[in-house]
């Protein structure tokens, strides 16, 4: 069960990742959701998970523009 929990997690947040956003408050959104999501399944703190997911999801972003793609 456990290592069901550890791949569906990087799934999630793997995916949120694929997919930046175009803007800062789309690309904080996406990886609030993909750290939301990962937290949920792996019985971590939802509210920590979405802050650190939108978080890095947004400074990966700024710092690599070109290494993801909008979800428009």
């Amino acid at each position: 069960m456990r290592r069901a929990k550890i791949i569906a997690a990087a799934f999630v947040g793997f995916a949120g990742l694929a997919a930046c956003g175009g803007t800062v408050g789309e690309q904080a959104l996406v990886g609030g959701a993909a750290g939301l999501g990962t937290a949920a399944v792996t019985g971590g703190n939802i509210g920590t998970g979405a802050i650190i997911g939108g978080a890095a999801n947004v400074a990966y972003c700024q710092s690599n523009p070109g290494a993801c793609r909008s979800v428009n």
